[in-house]
């Protein structure tokens, strides 16, 4: 079913961690990312570069709730 992947090995280790929350953080700071989808990764990310991606995209779907969250109480104030 995971083609080799055992679930108990994932973010077991800090660097997964590392790499995961730099990906969340990204998305949600408001300074330019330092890592661009367009650069090779360096470091650490080039092992883990999965671990960041996933980071992203969870920074991504976490960002689009908290919009819809604030315009949602926007909407409830307004009218």
């Amino acid at each position: 079913m995971f083609n080799g992947i055992k679930p108990k090995t994932l973010l077991s280790t800090p660097e997964e961690w590392h790499a995961l929350l730099i990906g969340f953080f990204e998305v949600l700071c408001p300074w330019p990312s330092r890592y661009h989808l367009t650069m090779k990764p360096m470091g650490e990310l080039l092992k883990e570069y999965h671990y960041y991606m996933a980071g992203r995209a969870l920074g991504f779907v976490t960002l689009l709730l908290i919009l819809i969250g604030l315009a949602n109480l926007v909407l409830e104030v307004l009218l």
